[in-house]
């Protein structure tokens, strides 16, 4: 199979550094730019990152030396150079949907890990086990954008990837009603470790910018239809939520509630969890988990040291499902938040876009 010839737009930061060590030796795509502001262009990447690299894994040999390239000004170069790239930037949202879509009209495909195009009306946001069929929409992006190969593709808040690919395989039997989630979000979804953030040792914040309006709207975006062209969001189940920031490296954590329109047996609940499959597991996608969703009937589990790095961190762990007073059922829902949440995640959705034939190779 010929690889991809692939860029990172904003290698440098903590989502950046994460794409690196999974593209590096990945089976399809092969790394060949890395991008990043002015300040560090012209260097070596290990140069470039300094003493910045956040991760446990080591940087890859075949990064270190790649010359960083200025992800704006080198724009046209790169889109000429590589079949598709990944962008992960810490700009403000005008900066993002200003790169974003100058890649994509130089006939570059973006795979976003930014928050900026997720309400873009043509703009898939996919996660994809569970909405795959929103990649027609590119058809007409492109339209829009006046390009032929050229697209912006995005990927959904961290914070959604664990409770809405639980409740997601009920909706269509069941209907879901309202939820209720309270999530508990590591420090590397601020693109943080404790040496950076000290405060954050022994301590728990009880609010993180933006996230809990993400982690109420996302979801009806996901579970929307692609409608005259655009992304038609859901009107339904009622969401609410709190976002809460925990002194963990990595893994997100989900406290959810729910009350269906037809109450499903629990025995059916476990059990549709552990034999759902979607796309990603249908094309056996290189990055995709071969169960993706996974049942621990242990109390005291999930755990998020002991099963955040479940199937290479791209699964979801489901434990305590009960009863409520309130609501029909609550469980505990985790999920790798840098892994499936954010890189890993942006790379399934790559490589079901290669496979589905959104994306050819240029050579």
């Amino acid at each position: 199979m010929k690889k991809y010839k692939i860029g990172i737009i904003g290698g440098t930061g903590m989502v950046g550094q994460r794409l690196i060590t999974l593209l590096a030796p990945h089976p399809w795509f092969d790394l060949t730019v890395i991008a990043a502001s002015g300040r560090s262009a012209g260097q070596p990447y290990e140069k470039a990152v300094g003493g910045r690299w956040a991760l446990k894994a080591e940087m890859p040999e075949k990064a270190k030396n790649i010359i960083v390239m200025d992800a704006d000004k080198d724009a046209e170069i790169i889109a000429n150079t590589v079949d598709f790239v990944f962008c992960a930037v810490n700009m403000d949202k005008a900066a993002i949907l200003a790169l974003e879509e100058k890649y994509a009209k130089l006939e570059c495909p973006v795979i976003s890990n930014n928050s900026a195009n997720r309400w873009t009306p043509d703009v898939p946001m996919v996660v994809p086990e569970l909405n795959p069929e929103h990649l027609a929409v590119l058809e007409s992006q492109k339209k829009r954008l006046g390009t032929k190969r050229g697209f912006i593709a995005v990927k959904s808040n961290c914070s959604i990837q664990n409770y809405v690919p639980a409740l997601h395989p009920f909706r269509e039997k069941y209907g879901i009603d309202k939820i209720l989630v309270c999530t508990y979000q590591a420090i590397s979804g601020a693109g943080k470790t404790f040496e950076r953030w000290p405060e954050m040792i022994d301590n728990v914040i009880p609010y993180i910018g933006g996230e809990e309006e993400k982690s109420e709207k996302e979801p009806l975006r996901i579970w929307g239809k692609v409608e005259g062209g655009v992304i038609v969001p859901a009107t339904e189940p009622a969401i609410t939520a709190q976002c809460i920031r925990v002194p963990v490296t990595d893994g997100h954590m989900s406290a959810t509630f729910v009350t269906f329109k037809k109450k499903p047996p629990m025995e059916e609940m476990i059990e549709t969890w552990n034999n759902f499959k979607g796309r990603a597991q249908e094309l056996n996608l290189p990055s995709a988990p071969k169960q993706f969703l996974h049942y621990f009937t242990e109390p005291d589990r999930p755990q998020t040291r002991s099963e955040r790095e479940l199937e290479g961190g791209m699964a979801v762990s489901i434990g305590r499902l009960r009863p409520d007073t309130q609501y029909d059922y609550k469980f505990v829902t985790l999920s790798h938040n840098t892994l499936r949440g954010a890189a890993g995640g942006g790379v399934l959705l790559a490589e079901l876009l290669c496979a589905d034939g959104y994306i050819d190779a240029k050579n």
